[in-house]
């Protein structure tokens, strides 16, 4: 009731009342830590007594790629390594994946920043602009950074606690947290609260947690009072706002006057940010598929088309002959081929890029999977076991999940129980939902 409560007041305009005094939560306890390189980092920065900036990536990640190509190096980078230590973890091994899980991480790259003792102080998830990464991790190694210190801070007002009830807030936000960051939020003291009610910076961050806590407890409603004011402000992240918010509302026959309202802004989006010469967003891909999926979905064929046409051509003159300069943006490539259905040019690519990346399991795998959703099962098959000789984890179990497909169709029934037998006793026990996948296959 108390939840309901504050979120119907927030877009009433109802100033809440002072909540009674509660104790404030107990400091937080050290990560849990299941990964090995993790834990070999976390014990040298004990004893070097530094923090540690644990990166999670994979090898389909095309943002990894970006971060790795235009933001993980110069001096800023150097910089910084000397400032924390630095450990990499594969999200597809099955103790990064369980890792992940333990931190409630999902998005991809993600980085989560612990001090000397392995306790969290923040986390940066997704793509960034250089200049944004690096202002973060300025924000998150600098004393006081910690959420319990932040709202510890935030609760005695002035300017410098407006400032960690904003950094505060952008901490829940990173952790999935909105319930417990708006009730925090309205647990402030009344006097230090109402002081920062008319911020606008403040309203800002907690509009984007109301939308999350809608989205999270499928209130499309609710997420319909407060989506108008989280488009506004949205910049860069507008497509992943629109993500969340046809999430909220379901997938209606057309979509809602608030969704069509945003083909304007993510069209100004993609031709500033992406086709632009000036700065871009750090995530292209996301902006023009969005913007894409949209125009689809508001049937406008030819206007999805000409998006799809014109993001291909952008990236062809920018990778040119050499795909290996720019993994993100030759995956970019790749992606857009295949929205577009392009499939004379999907099949001239593919096989580029598993020559450029030879030791890569997800060219062969998407491949070979594209092959297979078209009807082609003996020519998916072998990309598929190319796959399957290098994927792991997770990846393992959905490889075999497309090569008993491919099996199948072609009328090999007992080499399909052999594949899956095999990835199910390697695999299997580390990932359930996977394996439950590929076990209904047979």
């Amino acid at each position: 009731m108390l939840r309901r409560f504050l979120i119907l007041a927030c877009f009433l305009g109802v100033t809440v009342p002072a909540l009674a005094a509660r104790p404030q939560p107990p400091p937080q306890a050290a990560a849990p830590v299941v990964e090995p390189v993790l834990k070999a980092t976390l014990e040298k920065a004990a004893k070097r007594r530094l923090p540690t900036l644990v990166e999670f990536r994979a090898p389909w990640c095309y943002s990894c790629y970006y971060m790795a190509r235009h933001v993980h190096i110069g001096i800023e980078w150097d910089e910084l390594k000397r400032r924390a230590l630095v450990a990499e973890v594969d999200a597809d091994s099955p103790q990064g994946a369980a890792q992940m899980q333990a931190w409630n991480l999902k998005p991809l790259p993600a980085y989560v920043v612990l001090d000397a003792e392995g306790r969290e102080i923040g986390r940066i998830l997704g793509e960034q602009t250089r200049e944004a990464f690096y202002a973060q991790m300025e924000t998150l190694l600098a004393p006081g950074a910690r959420l319990d210190d932040l709202r510890v801070t935030a609760s005695a007002g002035g300017k410098k606690g407006r400032d960690a009830a904003d950094a505060a807030l952008k901490a829940f936000y990173a952790r999935d947290a909105a319930e417990e960051g708006l009730r925090w939020f309205y647990d402030l003291p009344g006097r230090v609260r109402r002081a920062y009610e008319p911020d606008e910076g403040l309203n800002d961050q907690l509009a984007r947690l109301r939308l999350m806590e809608a989205a999270q407890g499928a209130a499309p409603e609710v997420c319909a009072s407060v989506a108008p004011a989280v488009f506004a402000k949205a910049g860069c992240e507008l497509p992943y706002v629109v993500q969340r918010y046809q999430a909220c509302v379901g997938e209606p026959e057309a979509p809602d006057s608030l969704l069509r309202g945003q083909r304007g802004p993510l069209e100004s989006l993609v031709e500033t940010q992406v086709f632009g010469d000036g700065p871009r967003c750090a995530d292209e891909r996301s902006a023009v598929l969005v913007l894409a999926d949209l125009q689809g979905r508001l049937g406008e064929a030819q206007a999805r088309k000409r998006t799809l046409d014109r993001a291909i051509e952008n990236l062809q003159a920018r990778v040119a002959d050499d795909l290996g300069r720019d993994r993100s943006a030759a995956d970019n490539l790749r992606v857009y081929i295949e929205m577009a259905q392009r499939w004379e040019d999907y099949d001239a690519l593919m096989p580029r890029l598993i020559a450029t990346w030879p030791d890569d399991y997800v060219y062969p795998y998407r491949f070979g999977r594209s092959l297979l959703d078209r009807e082609r099962p003996s020519e998916a098959l072998p990309y598929l076991e190319r796959a399957a000789a290098r994927a792991y984890g997770e990846n393992r179990l959905r490889v075999a999940e497309q090569r008993v497909k491919a099996l199948k169709r072609l009328g090999r029934v007992d080499d399909a129980k052999r594949v899956a037998a095999e990835a199910l006793k390697a695999n299997g026990p580390w990932f359930p939902a996977q394996a439950a996948a590929l076990k209904a296959q047979l």
